[in-house]
């Protein structure tokens, strides 16, 4: 069980945000150079290359996330590392629910929706098995927002 966690401060949530969007972006550029043959794991979790539409500016932007495969959906979670704020990509998403996952040298497209309650029941188990940060990601969050879950199901082309 999780002990007690405090809420970040609100310097340790500018460094986080500086932190994540440097590492990842370098982290991109790796992953995509190599076909996800390096840097493909984050504290021992798997990572994909997501490209999103910004609900601004409209333009594609790549970040990495953790993922879990569930059968062909892919699964990720709003967590941004226990901050109270809500990450930049998971607001794209909703604006954008179009997205490109590369994993590995395979690129897919899907769309998003966040999961239902039962599918956040029957999930979270199995995202906590992968990635244990999770649990304190959302004890540190607890009363301060939620941690949506987003589902990723791939859309079909026609060819």
């Amino acid at each position: 069980m999780i002990e007690e966690v405090k809420p970040f401060t609100a310097k340790q949530e500018k460094f986080g945000r500086f932190f994540i969007k440097n590492i990842g972006s370098w982290q991109v550029h790796v992953y995509e150079w190599t076909n996800g043959r390096l840097w493909n794991t984050f504290l021992g979790s798997q990572v994909a290359i997501f490209s999103i539409k910004g609900r601004k500016t409209g333009k594609v932007r790549k970040i990495p996330l953790l993922y879990l495969q569930d059968g062909e959906n892919v699964v990720v979670v709003a967590s941004q590392g226990g901050m109270s704020t809500y990450p930049i990509w998971y607001k794209n998403m909703v604006a954008n629910p179009e997205v490109e996952c590369q994993i590995g040298g395979d690129k897919q497209l899907y769309s998003v929706r966040r999961a239902m309650t039962d599918e956040e029941v029957r999930l979270w188990p199995q995202l906590d098995a992968m990635y244990s940060g999770y649990a304190e990601y959302r004890a540190r969050i607890d009363g301060r927002r939620e941690v949506p879950v987003m589902i990723l199901e791939p859309i079909k082309l026609n060819t």
